[in-house]
């Protein structure tokens, strides 16, 4: 009779020891995008009692539309995606202090003294046929608008970029130029 070799087993206790570290190697060594969305400040609710806004007067809103298309329309004209940055920027510094740009009231500011504070809001509606690449596009060209506006405020008054800037002094700057975006829900155009 012929006897048959044993075939020695391989250890299964060492082997998963071995999976389970290169389990926590991978998950420690590997990164994670997190997307962080778009950042919005809600507005604080009205006190009780009070449901009607105050009216907003029509120099003081800049009107932005995109339709199904992905067609920017800014204050009436046509308007091509790269413009509307300087359009925006424009419009809330409200440099020369133009009749038909949005109105400014002065406060004192701290660091700044007695301020003139622009009333403008922007206010962007889009068609629910808009891509979503052109809503992003739009959304970053208005709150770079407001970005540029306090990093050229920051840099005139403080030398220093707005990022690097000290709480107060970003509060005092966001004061002059508050981020003022109002985001009309979607529809589609022609429906009543």
């Amino acid at each position: 009779m012929v006897s048959k070799k044993k075939v020695p087993g391989i250890p299964s206790s060492s082997l998963a020891d071995i999976a389970f570290l290169l389990l926590i190697f991978f998950l420690v060594s590997t990164t994670m995008d997190v997307d962080s969305g778009l950042e919005r400040k809600l507005p604080p609710m009205p006190p009780e009692g009070q449901e009607d806004t105050p009216p907003i007067k029509e120099r003081n809103v800049f009107v932005v539309l995109v339709n199904a298309k992905n067609q920017l329309l800014v204050e009436g004209e046509l308007t091509r995606v790269e413009d509307l940055r300087e359009k925006a920027k424009n419009f809330m510094a409200n440099p020369n202090n133009d009749a038909s740009l949005p109105e400014k009231t002065v406060k004192d500011v701290p660091y700044f003294g007695p301020t003139p504070i622009t009333k403008g809001i922007i206010s962007l509606r889009n068609d629910v046929g808009t891509q979503y690449k052109m809503y992003i596009a739009v959304q970053n060209e208005l709150v770079g608008a407001i970005n540029d506006l306090r990093e050229e405020l920051s840099i005139q008054k403080f030398g220093r970029s707005f990022n690097s800037l000290n709480l107060d002094h970003k509060q005092s700057i966001q004061e002059i130029y508050p981020s003022r975006i109002s985001e009309a829900e979607p529809k589609r155009v022609g429906d009543k």
